[in-house]
Protein backbone atom coordinates (compact mmCIF):
# COMPACT_ATOMS: atom_id res chain seq x y z
CA UNK A 1 0.00 0.00 0.00
CA UNK A 2 1.38 3.41 -1.00
CA UNK A 3 1.77 5.82 1.88
CA UNK A 4 0.16 9.25 1.49
CA UNK A 5 2.36 12.09 0.36
CA UNK A 6 3.42 14.74 2.90
CA UNK A 7 1.03 17.66 3.04
CA UNK A 8 3.37 20.63 3.48
CA UNK A 9 5.00 22.30 0.51
CA UNK A 10 8.47 21.87 2.01
CA UNK A 11 7.94 18.14 2.46
CA UNK A 12 6.56 17.83 -1.05
CA UNK A 13 9.59 19.65 -2.43
CA UNK A 14 11.88 17.23 -0.63
CA UNK A 15 9.92 14.34 -2.13
CA UNK A 16 10.20 15.99 -5.54
CA UNK A 17 13.96 16.32 -5.21
CA UNK A 18 14.06 12.64 -4.27
CA UNK A 19 12.35 11.75 -7.55
CA UNK A 20 8.73 11.35 -6.47
CA UNK A 21 6.73 12.50 -9.49
CA UNK A 22 3.45 12.47 -7.60
CA UNK A 23 4.79 15.23 -5.34
CA UNK A 24 5.09 17.53 -8.34
CA UNK A 25 1.49 16.78 -9.31
CA UNK A 26 0.28 17.70 -5.83
CA UNK A 27 2.26 20.94 -5.86
CA UNK A 28 0.97 21.77 -9.32
CA UNK A 29 -2.68 21.20 -8.37
CA UNK A 30 -2.20 23.25 -5.21
CA UNK A 31 -0.56 26.31 -6.75
CA UNK A 32 -1.42 26.38 -10.45
CA UNK A 33 -4.84 28.02 -10.05
CA UNK A 34 -3.83 31.01 -7.91
CA UNK A 35 -0.65 31.47 -9.94
CA UNK A 36 -2.54 31.44 -13.24
CA UNK A 37 -5.11 33.95 -11.95
CA UNK A 38 -2.35 36.26 -10.77
CA UNK A 39 -0.42 35.97 -14.04
CA UNK A 40 -3.54 36.51 -16.17
CA UNK A 41 -4.58 39.67 -14.35
CA UNK A 42 -1.00 40.90 -14.08
CA UNK A 43 -0.11 40.36 -17.74
CA UNK A 44 -3.57 40.88 -19.24
CA UNK A 45 -3.11 37.78 -21.37
CA UNK A 46 -4.17 34.21 -20.70
CA UNK A 47 -1.59 32.99 -23.23
CA UNK A 48 1.22 34.85 -21.47
CA UNK A 49 -0.05 33.59 -18.13
CA UNK A 50 -0.04 29.99 -19.34
CA UNK A 51 3.55 30.37 -20.58
CA UNK A 52 4.63 31.96 -17.30
CA UNK A 53 2.99 29.27 -15.17
CA UNK A 54 4.60 26.56 -17.27
CA UNK A 55 8.01 28.20 -16.90
CA UNK A 56 7.54 28.56 -13.15
CA UNK A 57 6.73 24.90 -12.67
CA UNK A 58 9.43 23.72 -15.06
CA UNK A 59 11.91 25.72 -13.00
CA UNK A 60 10.54 24.18 -9.84
CA UNK A 61 10.78 20.70 -11.34
CA UNK A 62 14.32 21.18 -12.61
CA UNK A 63 15.53 22.84 -9.42
CA UNK A 64 16.66 25.99 -11.23
CA UNK A 65 14.66 28.12 -8.78
CA UNK A 66 16.10 28.03 -5.29
CA UNK A 67 13.33 28.21 -2.71
CA UNK A 68 14.29 28.92 0.90
CA UNK A 69 11.43 27.91 3.25
CA UNK A 70 12.92 30.12 5.97
CA UNK A 71 12.09 33.20 3.90
CA UNK A 72 8.37 32.54 3.55
CA UNK A 73 5.80 30.20 2.02
CA UNK A 74 6.24 28.59 -1.38
CA UNK A 75 3.15 30.34 -2.74
CA UNK A 76 4.72 33.77 -2.21
CA UNK A 77 7.98 32.59 -3.74
CA UNK A 78 6.09 31.39 -6.83
CA UNK A 79 4.26 34.73 -7.12
CA UNK A 80 7.64 36.45 -7.04
CA UNK A 81 9.08 34.19 -9.74
CA UNK A 82 5.98 34.68 -11.91
CA UNK A 83 6.19 38.44 -11.47
CA UNK A 84 9.82 38.47 -12.59
CA UNK A 85 8.99 36.39 -15.65
CA UNK A 86 6.14 38.73 -16.56
CA UNK A 87 8.47 41.70 -16.16
CA UNK A 88 10.81 40.07 -18.68
CA UNK A 89 7.91 39.91 -21.16
CA UNK A 90 7.07 43.56 -20.47
CA UNK A 91 10.62 44.91 -20.32
CA UNK A 92 10.74 46.78 -23.66
CA UNK A 93 7.42 48.55 -23.00
CA UNK A 94 8.24 49.28 -19.37
CA UNK A 95 11.45 51.07 -20.36
CA UNK A 96 9.41 53.46 -22.50
CA UNK A 97 6.74 54.00 -19.84
CA UNK A 98 9.30 54.66 -17.10
CA UNK A 99 10.50 57.77 -18.94
CA UNK A 100 7.13 59.49 -18.52
CA UNK A 101 5.71 57.84 -15.39
CA UNK A 102 5.98 59.76 -12.08
CA UNK A 103 7.77 58.16 -9.18
CA UNK A 104 5.67 56.67 -6.40
CA UNK A 105 7.12 59.11 -3.93
CA UNK A 106 6.30 58.87 -0.27
CA UNK A 107 2.54 59.03 -0.54
CA UNK A 108 1.20 59.13 3.01
CA UNK A 109 -2.38 58.55 1.91
CA UNK A 110 -3.41 55.39 3.72
CA UNK A 111 -4.51 52.55 1.48
CA UNK A 112 -7.70 52.16 3.49
CA UNK A 113 -8.80 55.69 2.60
CA UNK A 114 -9.59 54.55 -0.94
CA UNK A 115 -12.43 52.37 0.29
CA UNK A 116 -13.69 49.83 -2.16
CA UNK A 117 -15.53 46.66 -2.91
CA UNK A 118 -13.30 43.60 -2.60
CA UNK A 119 -11.75 42.81 -5.95
CA UNK A 120 -12.73 39.15 -5.80
CA UNK A 121 -16.39 40.14 -5.46
CA UNK A 122 -16.21 42.59 -8.34
CA UNK A 123 -14.60 39.94 -10.53
CA UNK A 124 -17.48 37.58 -9.83
CA UNK A 125 -20.32 39.95 -10.71
CA UNK A 126 -21.48 41.71 -13.86
CA UNK A 127 -18.59 44.18 -13.65
CA UNK A 128 -16.01 41.44 -14.17
CA UNK A 129 -14.92 42.51 -17.65
CA UNK A 130 -14.77 46.19 -16.70
CA UNK A 131 -12.73 45.30 -13.62
CA UNK A 132 -10.27 43.29 -15.71
CA UNK A 133 -9.90 46.23 -18.09
CA UNK A 134 -9.41 48.64 -15.19
CA UNK A 135 -6.69 46.38 -13.78
CA UNK A 136 -5.03 46.12 -17.20
CA UNK A 137 -4.89 49.93 -17.44
CA UNK A 138 -3.07 50.28 -14.12
CA UNK A 139 0.70 50.82 -14.24
CA UNK A 140 2.27 47.38 -13.75
CA UNK A 141 3.69 48.12 -10.30
CA UNK A 142 0.26 49.27 -9.07
CA UNK A 143 -1.24 46.14 -10.60
CA UNK A 144 1.07 43.94 -8.49
CA UNK A 145 -0.11 45.49 -5.24
CA UNK A 146 -3.81 45.51 -6.11
CA UNK A 147 -3.94 41.89 -7.31
CA UNK A 148 -1.82 40.44 -4.52
CA UNK A 149 -3.62 42.35 -1.75
CA UNK A 150 -7.19 42.20 -3.00
CA UNK A 151 -7.43 38.86 -4.76
CA UNK A 152 -4.78 36.82 -2.97
CA UNK A 153 -5.18 38.54 0.41
CA UNK A 154 -1.48 38.90 1.07
CA UNK A 155 -0.16 41.28 3.71
CA UNK A 156 1.79 44.47 3.00
CA UNK A 157 4.92 42.71 4.23
CA UNK A 158 4.40 39.72 1.92
CA UNK A 159 3.78 41.99 -1.07
CA UNK A 160 6.85 44.03 -0.19
CA UNK A 161 8.97 40.87 -0.21
CA UNK A 162 7.50 39.61 -3.49
CA UNK A 163 7.93 42.98 -5.23
CA UNK A 164 11.24 43.75 -3.49
CA UNK A 165 10.13 47.16 -2.23
CA UNK A 166 9.46 48.61 1.22
CA UNK A 167 6.07 48.56 2.94
CA UNK A 168 5.55 52.30 2.44
CA UNK A 169 5.84 51.81 -1.31
CA UNK A 170 3.31 48.98 -1.18
CA UNK A 171 0.87 51.27 0.67
CA UNK A 172 1.37 54.02 -1.88
CA UNK A 173 0.93 51.74 -4.88
CA UNK A 174 -2.14 50.07 -3.42
CA UNK A 175 -3.71 53.41 -2.55
CA UNK A 176 -3.12 54.86 -6.00
CA UNK A 177 -4.18 51.67 -7.75
CA UNK A 178 -7.46 51.57 -5.82
CA UNK A 179 -8.15 55.22 -6.54
CA UNK A 180 -7.55 54.74 -10.27
CA UNK A 181 -9.80 51.69 -10.37
CA UNK A 182 -12.59 53.44 -8.46
CA UNK A 183 -12.52 56.30 -10.95
CA UNK A 184 -12.64 54.01 -13.98
CA UNK A 185 -15.33 51.71 -12.60
CA UNK A 186 -17.58 54.63 -11.65
CA UNK A 187 -17.93 55.40 -15.35
CA UNK A 188 -19.43 51.94 -15.96
CA UNK A 189 -21.88 51.84 -13.09
CA UNK A 190 -23.03 55.04 -11.35
CA UNK A 191 -23.46 53.41 -7.95
CA UNK A 192 -20.00 51.85 -8.04
CA UNK A 193 -18.38 55.06 -6.83
CA UNK A 194 -20.73 55.13 -3.84
CA UNK A 195 -19.94 51.49 -3.11
CA UNK A 196 -16.22 52.09 -3.42
CA UNK A 197 -16.47 55.09 -1.12
CA UNK A 198 -18.72 53.50 1.48
CA UNK A 199 -17.12 50.09 1.73
CA UNK A 200 -14.11 49.56 3.98
CA UNK A 201 -11.69 46.78 4.33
Amino acid sequence: MTSPLPSTDSDLLRQLRAGTGAAFQVLYRRHQGPLFRFATLRSGSADTAADVVQEVFMGLLSGSFHFDPLRGPLSNFLFGVARKLILKHEHPRLREESLSEPDDGDDDQDAGSCAHEPLARLLSDELAEQVRRAIALLPPHYRDAVILFELHELSYLEIAEICQVDIGTVRSRLSRGRAAMAKRLAAHRPDTQRSLTAATR
